[in-house]
């Protein structure tokens, strides 16, 4: 299958984050085993937006934000979570759009390993549990999608606009009034209120 192109990925956070939905996450185990999930549901970031990790500029943490488009920013989050993004925009930008769920298609025994579960429905459903589904850790942050070879996005069939939904944020504190949550209907998305306005 094609990967997504750097061209995809160096536009807004917002463009890029509902065009993602439908394309396929793909990672390679030592192992060899190979892990493909259809990507459900994303949620935009960008520096001007107050709930973005890139809000209050360059960190050591958020440095990779502000790099090139199509890599990965992975975060550590309650002291327990990874949570894996990708770089979005022109390089100096500071957005992503983080990967929030998708739906398992190959390699659900792996991901049942890392997971600690049989129960497919909850494999990747939620942004930590695909990070823990796909043994993604810290030691990702910054890695190429576009070139490298543990990790990428394959092109599969995006949905028609009017099957893409579009709502407020999850776990969120500010920007609330925000539409920047993106999803397709169904069972592997993470909340059970999935949002409820079609994006136009």
């Amino acid at each position: 299958m094609t990967r997504l192109s750097r061209r995809f990925f160096a536009r807004g956070s917002t463009t890029v984050g509902p065009a993602l939905l439908g394309h396929v996450l793909t990672r390679v185990l030592p192992s060899g085993e190979i892990l493909r999930a259809r990507i459900v549901e994303t949620e935009a970031y960008d520096e001007g937006d107050p709930a973005s990790h890139s809000f209050h500029g360059v960190t050591a943490r958020t440095r990779v934000m502000f790099g090139p488009a199509g890599h990965l920013y992975v975060y550590f989050t309650y002291g327990m979570h990874h949570c894996m993004n990708v770089v979005t925009g022109r390089a100096g930008e500071g957005s992503a759009v983080l990967l929030r769920a998708a739906e398992p298609l190959e390699g659900l025994e792996a991901m049942g390993r890392g997971r600690g579960t049989d129960r497919v429905r909850d494999l990747c459903r939620g942004p930590a549990r695909l990070a823990q589904a796909f043994a993604i850790d810290r030691s990702f942050d910054g890695i190429d999608l576009v070139a490298g070879d543990r990790l990428w996005i394959e092109r599969g069939r995006p949905p028609t606009p009017s099957k893409v939904r579009s709502g407020p944020r999850i776990g969120i504190r500010a920007g609330t009034d925000l539409p920047w949550r993106f999803t397709l209907d169904g069972p592997w998305v993470s909340a059970t209120r999935p949002p409820s306005a079609a994006r136009r």
